[in-house]
């Protein structure tokens, strides 16, 4: 292969619109450039707005995390009036939270990104007898029968002779570089179609405390779910009474049977096929977490679960402390963006002071390749203390790895040990991948613990889920501004809001995905994707499935960095339901 481009547009099995422009000396990519290729403009629809209905609009960012700009939101809100939380908001904050990221880890892993190392087609020449071995040789899940992997295997044979094979369409199938024995892609298939169901069970949880989902009720200064003592179903009222309190202990349990038997083992089991893909694609080295999961009646980020900090070269020796509203923290950069800054596109802005501006005149989509020496990208380039930082789980894990969190150390070493793989391992792609299922089964087993608190909470006599006492307006200063942080599954969320005279001034959000997927900065420094990518080779440019495995092992979320515009404001699409 001589030196050539390839692009990779739309990136798919993500949420949104991601373009990949890879350069190549060779084999060997020497430059890659991530873009996102829609505007987002939920900035400028808040300005304005009463800021305790500012969470509705967020929300509606992203349809995948359905809770978590909701979240954040209405703690940038109580940041800024300075509202305190009842013990019980806290905690049923922290399940619904918990519940999200075991619900997208596991989404992710099997419906997002195992594909791209399991080759369905593969799975119809497996023995089910030696399937079933198996799957009881790594976990003692009970759909492991040989007849189930009969039925599963005959299932996926006559989508392929139809023709039509459905939500295993376009793949690299047959590609080289799938390296799973028939077996254990059989295996990894019926597990596919058993989290489909299982994900719909366990969301449940977002019902019974925000109403619906997605996009579950939040509000500022609690939640929404009142906590009745009556355990009657037909008592008149919405609230959550002890029979919806024994279907969240139900569906936490199951939740965690499935990360243990299921998601945890197949991870690791396809990963030991995989162990070359622990020594490429790791990106910049530095590592960011805002830190969530807060204790109760405590907002030291020193005291959460998931500790607030910064990594910078792979340093574990040292977590560096991170300020969310210090002017040389975190800055974003747009000089590489379709977007202005009324002081220069050099400028780095805070988000307190942040701009979106679209009058942006420059060339734009659509394109045939690039301008990587001017803009291409409508997401921003967001720099801690001038540095690009990956968010998500492989740096929450290293940050708890390195605080010395117990449960993570021992986990990681486990792992590790049974991959025969050391801890640098996890500076890689299929180190995301692993990390991601880690913290998946750190969160899942906290979650009893925030139960049991809620629970005695409220055979205590304390129902309390709303804090009244700053809801009146009157009340408020007249200039007020405030950050609302906290771990979404891909990584750190922030949304910064500035209240005048009541009302929105300027609102800014920087999501993970603007963290991962950002174009180079003024300097030349590029974000993560780019740099994950940069010195992999591509076997097959026509099938580039490395390009694919590395980005979607950050679980890109486009949707959340970038929305969907019509420069002449005019509508894009119509939808009817009869």
């Amino acid at each position: 292969m001589s030196a050539e481009t390839i692009v990779v547009d739309p990136v798919t099995r993500i949420e949104g619109h991601l373009r990949i422009e890879a350069q190549f000396d060779g084999s060997v990519i020497t430059q890659a450039s991530s873009s996102g290729t829609m505007v987002r403009g939920i900035e400028i629809i808040l300005k304005g707005r009463d800021p305790r209905d500012a969470w509705a609009f967020a929300q509606r960012i992203c349809g995948v995390c359905t809770l978590v700009h909701g979240i954040a939101s209405v703690r940038a809100v109580e940041d800024a009036l300075k509202y305190t939380l009842p013990a019980n908001a806290q905690l049923i904050r922290n399940l619904m939270i918990a519940t999200q990221f075991v619900h997208d880890h596991v989404m992710h892993f099997y419906h997002l990104h195992a594909l791209d190392w399991v080759d369905v087609v593969s799975a119809l020449k497996a023995d089910p007898k030696a399937t079933s071995t198996l799957a009881q040789s790594i976990s003692s899940y009970a759909r492991s029968s040989p007849g189930y992997f009969a039925d599963v295997q005959s299932r996926v044979k006559a989508l392929v002779e139809s023709g039509q094979l459905g939500i295993f369409a376009n793949a690299y199938w047959g590609n080289t570089l799938y390296k799973l024995p028939p077996e254990a892609n059989l295996m990894a298939v019926a597990h596919y179609l058993d989290a489909l169901a299982w994900q719909r069970q366990i969301v449940q949880i977002q019902t019974i405390f925000g109403g619906k989902n997605p996009h579950p009720n939040v509000l500022v200064g609690g939640v929404p779910s009142a906590i009745s003592v009556h355990a009657g179903a037909g008592t008149g009222t919405t609230a959550v009474n002890i029979v919806g309190l024994q279907k969240v202990a139900e569906l936490i349990s199951q939740m965690r049977s499935f990360v243990d038997e299921v998601y945890v083992p197949d991870v690791l089991a396809i990963a030991s096929f995989y162990k070359d893909w622990f020594k490429t694609g790791e990106g910049t080295g530095n590592f960011l977490t805002y830190g969530d999961f807060p204790s109760l009646g405590s907002q030291d980020p020193k005291t959460f679960l998931v500790p607030r900090g910064a990594i910078l070269g792979r340093d574990l020796t040292h977590i560096q402390e991170v300020d969310l509203a210090a002017d040389g923290g975190i800055q974003e950069f747009v000089a590489h963006s379709w977007y202005d800054y009324s002081g220069g596109k050099e400028t780095g802005l805070h988000p307190y002071q942040g701009e979106t501006q679209l009058n942006y005149s420059g060339p734009q989509p659509p394109y045939q390749h690039l301008d990587t020496s001017a803009s291409y990208s409508w997401l921003k380039s967001p720099r801690w203390k001038g540095h690009a930082m990956e968010t998500g789980p492989l740096a929450r894990v290293l940050m708890l790895y390195a605080g010395g969190h117990e449960p993570t150390k021992e986990l990681a070493g486990k792992a590790l040990a049974q991959l025969d793989l050391p801890l640098e391992a996890l500076f890689s792609t299929m180190g995301r991948t692993a990390a991601r299922a880690l913290e998946c089964k750190i969160l899942a087993d906290a979650m009893p613990q925030w139960y049991e608190s809620l629970l005695a909470n409220i055979k205590a006599g304390d129902v309390r889920t709303f804090n009244e006492a700053l809801w009146e307006p009157s009340t408020w200063p007249r200039h007020a501004q405030g950050v609302g942080f906290l771990e979404a599954p891909r990584g750190s969320l922030a949304h910064w809001i500035v209240i005048d005279e009541g009302k929105i001034s300027n609102y800014q959000a920087v999501v993970p995905t603007t963290w991962n997927a950002g174009p180079r900065d003024a300097a030349g420094a590029e974000g993560p994707y780019e740099a994950a990518l940069k010195g992999q080779s591509v076997k097959d440019p026509k099938q580039p499935l490395e390009i694919l495995r590395t980005i979607h092992s950050f679980d890109p979320c486009l949707a959340c960095a970038v929305h969907v515009i019509d420069p002449d404001g005019e509508e894009l699409i119509r939808v009817r339901i009869q």
